[in-house]
């Protein structure tokens, strides 16, 4: 199997890596920093042994004095090892700790130290087009999406048909993060339809059949395992009355195709279009996560309907991006980028469509998919 190289840097001091499962922590950090001290906390054996003891690590770290970086993987599944890291890196300033995880949630609602900033936070995401190269499948990713434990698989399907049920079994029920396990999977499910659209929890707790709060529980467990993700609305110096609802989306598009349901009455071009929306939205925020110089990622959409899909907004960069699902291009496709154009003056506007040949059309843009996603990395500050 090829080894893909990623875009992300390490950065150089002690920091949080976190990333959903099977996006490539682990393998990434084995390349980094092979001659590192590596602790798995996966291993059920080694994490009852730290869970039991945390000092233990200062014991395991005292006996290799010559490393100079300890990688601690998993870390959510003993967060009392980051009272030992805290006073470790006051102890010995020399040693890099490098922290990974698959969840956010213990280490926000349950550890009562989280280093005092001493650590800062990367982020592993799927992988992008422009990482694979010539590897990259734009119909297979649009299938099973870019994880990369989904993509590098012999049986990627069945792979991906078992990620949700590992989620549900090792990360929802073994850490008891919710009671009804049951109407945790019917929320899953229920939730996929929001995919891209404008969140309503009060109707989405209708439709699963549980109160609003456990709605909102529910919700907030998804995005500190990592799964999902909101997109606030851009409001920066707004000239017009928007809406509030924030936008959803599953983290990658071969999970989203996963967990939402289908059936006769389902629309095959309206899960496709959405398919194509969520490939671009995390090829973007990847973007917006390993960019040096940062960047935030929106959408825009006003009260009268309105909308353009993305905004990449950044200290040096502002985008506006509209994504169809068509091999013709529509003037009244491109009503939306012109209205922001109006307002944002200095927004680079782009239309990403699966037309075979790139155009402009009144001052905006107009590119094929496929080529734009091959070209976008980090260090590519033209849209």
């Amino acid at each position: 199997m090829a080894v893909v190289q990623r875009f992300l840097q390490a950065p150089a001091q002690s920091f949080f890596l976190f990333g959903p499962r099977g996006t490539g922590k682990s393998t990434w950090l084995g390349q980094v920093f092979p001659d590192a001290l590596r602790i798995d906390l996966l291993a059920p054996e080694v994490v009852r042994a730290y869970q039991a003891r945390p000092e233990r690590l200062r014991e395991r770290i005292a006996a290799v004095p010559a490393a100079h970086t300890v990688v601690i993987d998993a870390i959510q599944k003993a967060p009392q090892l980051l009272d030992v890291v805290h006073s470790l890196l006051e102890e010995r300033p020399g040693v890099r700790f490098v922290l990974t995880g698959s969840s956010a949630r213990k280490l926000r609602h349950g550890a009562a130290n989280l280093l005092g900033g001493r650590l800062v936070s990367a982020s592993m995401p799927p992988f992008m087009a422009s990482e694979l190269g010539s590897a990259f499948d734009f119909s297979r990713a649009l299938a099973i999406g870019l994880v990369p434990l989904i993509w590098q698989a012999a049986e990627p399907q069945a792979n991906l048909a078992a990620y949700a049920s590992l989620y549900l079994q090792e990360e929802v029920q073994a850490e008891a993060l919710v009671r009804q396990i049951g109407d945790f999977s019917r929320f899953l499910e229920v939730i996929s339809f929001s995919q891209a659209s404008q969140l309503n929890l009060a109707s989405l707790a209708r439709e699963a059949e549980i109160p609003r709060k456990r709605a909102e529980s529910y919700l907030s467990i998804l995005e500190d395992l990592l799964l999902a993700f909101r997109l606030p609305v851009f409001q920066k110096r707004a000239q017009r009355q928007l809406v509030q609802h924030q936008k959803f989306f599953y983290f990658d598009v071969g999970v989203y195709r996963t967990l939402r349901p289908t059936g006769l009455l389902d629309a095959p071009q309206e899960i496709e279009g959405l398919a194509l929306e969520t490939l671009v939205a995390q090829h973007l925020r990847a973007f917006c996560q390993l960019r040096r110089q940062g960047a935030s990622l929106s959408f825009w959409r006003t009260r009268s309907g309105l909308e353009v899909d993305f905004v990449v907004y950044g200290p040096d960069l502002f985008w506006a991006i509209e994504v169809k699902r068509s091999a013709r291009i529509d003037r009244r496709d491109l009503t939306g980028l012109k209205t922001f154009g109006t307002d944002y003056p200095q927004a680079e506007r782009l239309l990403l469509s699966l037309a075979p040949e790139p155009m402009l059309i009144d001052g905006i843009r107009c590119e094929p998919l496929e080529p734009w996603l091959r070209r976008l990395s980090p260090s590519n500050a033209a849209p």
